[in-house]
């Protein structure tokens, strides 16, 4: 059983019962259907359910957070995955306890620092951009892992950072 939450709002229980012979058998909120699915290449699909036909393409898969983006027939949808020990952990109250404290975000990569977009004390959240770092002639915004608090900015405007050396600690 899955809990699958759509763009933020939508939720949907799912129990996928088969897989065989490219369809596969299932229920969505308890409601039972039959899907007829077809790998056209990797992370690219067709679909057809209830004589109706989709182009289905995974976007983006981010195993840690249990997140897929995936394209329908153009239009883009974030799916957000729950399993069952997801919602135990969740009515036992240690969901909080799960996910990953990061206390610092350090350089991916050598670069030169471009452009520093916070400021220390500042507060931000899960995915607001921290620094432009320029790395083979290419700007790269690096984004906050998580919301915090910015504790301490440890590198300067214009200057060239190494791999792995710390940027910014929460």
């Amino acid at each position: 059983m899955y809990t699958v939450k759509v763009n933020g709002q939508q939720e949907f229980k799912t129990e996928l019962t088969s897989e065989k012979n490219n369809t596969i058998l299932g229920s969505i909120n308890a409601k039972e259907f039959e899907a007829n699915v077809i790998k056209v290449r990797e992370g690219v699909y067709h679909l057809i359910k209830d004589n109706a036909s989709y182009n289905l393409e995974v976007v983006k898969h981010i195993p840690e957070e249990k997140k897929l983006v995936v394209k329908i027939n153009n239009t883009t949808y974030t799916l957000d995955i729950k399993d069952k020990y997801d919602d135990l952990l969740h009515s036992l109250g240690l969901d909080s306890l799960a996910s990953k404290k990061v206390n610092d975000v350090k350089a991916p990569m050598p670069g030169m620092v471009l452009n520093i977009l916070v400021t220390e004390g500042q507060e931000v959240k899960k995915g607001d951009p921290l620094i432009v770092l320029e790395a083979m002639k290419m700007e790269n915004i690096l984004k906050s892992p998580s919301d915090g608090t910015v504790k301490k900015i440890a590198c300067t405007k214009g200057f060239a950072v190494e791999k792995n050396q710390l940027l910014i600690q929460f």
